[in-house]
């Protein structure tokens, strides 16, 4: 079992920026890839950004150039750097790690606020 604590959101204007960190507990050894998703009032919860153990990364369309994630390995920490924030990346974000298959652990979730 993998415990995940999420950090790092809060209120920001638009073009500012936030990093949000995911910390990792427990039985990390299985954990193969991270990820980050998020859930707008409304919406359904849909994917930010995800790292391998091999630190290849994917992003959402919307998100591209704008988002940067990482990981710590040493930390046990993953990293999500937001810059150039939009309104509409306002939501809840989720952390999440998993092995072979989904759904894996989720996080508690943390609030990204996006003002205009």
């Amino acid at each position: 079992q993998v415990q995940l604590v999420e950090s790092g959101g809060g209120l920001v204007q638009a073009g500012g920026s936030l990093r949000l960190s995911c910390a990792a507990s427990g039985s990390i050894f299985s954990i193969l890839t991270m990820g980050w998703y998020r859930q707008a009032p409304g919406k359904q919860r849909e994917l930010v950004a995800t790292i391998t153990s091999g630190y290849n990364t994917n992003y959402a369309d919307s998100v591209k150039g704008r988002f940067t994630i990482f990981r710590d390995v040493v930390k046990s920490t993953m990293y999500l750097q937001m810059n150039s924030l939009k309104p509409e990346d306002t939501g809840i974000y989720y952390c999440n790690a998993r092995g072979d298959l989904p759904p894996g652990s989720w996080g508690q979730g943390i609030q990204v606020t996006v003002s205009s």
